[in-house]
């Protein structure tokens, strides 16, 4: 599996990138070439090289997308404020040996402006980050779903779409409209990638104050020590965590939740005063300054790849 020599190619329409993806898939030298796709709305850091780097390990070819999403953003002035680094995002996607980069415009996305007909995100979107963000898996969905057909070899190929842990929400939403709907790709889940303070990488942690960020370590500090009891089979007590979070005054809550890992449904049982068993999902979202962080901590088993 070779990467790109020289840098990525960048595309900027769809019917480019059918004829990039065809002919790259064509030259391969595999008897059923793959394909992988990166979607990501820009402002990459090194959780988005995890996520290249795995597709460039598991694929003859490669694709990233770059594309702020309007539908995912219900204020205009958070779409204007969004970073755009697109030199960079490049250079960061060609040493990962990255071979072809979707650029497309919202024109060439959405040719008629916003679309009337978008995917409904349901129930699972209702609780979480759906709540914090009305419409924003509806968009986030959209968008995706018209990626994974814009990437869609037109060659005969296997196909496979990567997407981060730490967005859990996103991912068990992107997995079952894969599921539900019968898109003929495989969505491949890459593991979380922290910072050496374990706070997880995003691209709002440019935004905190030095004293900001030394007061959101508070949340992988939570998020380990759940995991920790997890591993020992104790009982979780999430109200010693909650204590834990309040005494942070950077710090404001949003939520911190032990859910399911497939419907995201609150596992009330087998979590405060009994030994933990089984398999959970600890989610968690707060406000540190001005700034909305999430992040979540598989317990009690393995991430599903």
């Amino acid at each position: 599996m070779s990467g790109a020599s020289s840098g990525p190619v960048v595309v900027t329409t769809a019917a480019d990138l059918r004829e990039a993806c065809s002919r790259l898939l064509r030259e391969a030298d595999a008897p059923l070439p793959s394909l992988g796709l990166v979607p990501t709305m820009g402002a990459l850091h090194a959780g988005h090289a995890g996520l290249a780097s795995a597709a460039r390990a598991g694929n003859d070819v490669v694709v990233a997308s770059i594309f702020v999403n309007p539908l995912q953003f219900g204020d205009h002035m958070d779409l204007e404020r969004y970073p755009r680094t697109l030199d960079a995002d490049l250079e960061l996607l060609g040493r990962c040996g990255v071979d072809l980069v979707f650029v497309p415009s919202a024109a060439e996305m959405y040719p008629g402006g916003a679309p009337q007909v978008r995917i409904q995100s349901g129930p699972l979107a209702d609780k979480f980050e759906g709540a914090a963000r009305p419409g924003h898996f509806d968009g986030m969905l959209t968008v995706v779903a018209k990626l994974l057909h814009a990437a869609l070899p037109a060659v005969e190929a296997r196909y496979a779409a990567y997407f981060g842990q730490k967005d859990a929400q996103q991912l068990v939403l992107i997995r079952r409209m894969v599921s539900d709907l019968n898109f003929p790709v495989t969505i491949v889940a890459v593991p979380t990638v922290r910072a050496n303070d374990g706070l997880a990488l995003s691209s709002r942690n440019r935004f905190l104050s030095a004293a900001e960020r030394n007061a959101a370590l508070v949340l992988p500090r939570a998020l380990k020590l759940l995991e920790e009891r997890a591993a020992r089979h104790e009982a979780l007590d999430p109200d010693s965590v909650l204590d834990m979070l309040a005494s942070e005054r950077l710090v404001t809550l949003d939520y911190l939740e032990i859910v399911d890992p497939a419907t995201l449904e609150p596992l009330a049982f087998n979590c405060r005063h009994v030994p933990f068993t089984g398999s959970a999902l600890a989610v968690i979202a707060a406000r540190v300054g001005p700034v909305r962080l999430i992040d979540n901590v598989r317990l009690g088993g393995e991430w599903a790849p």
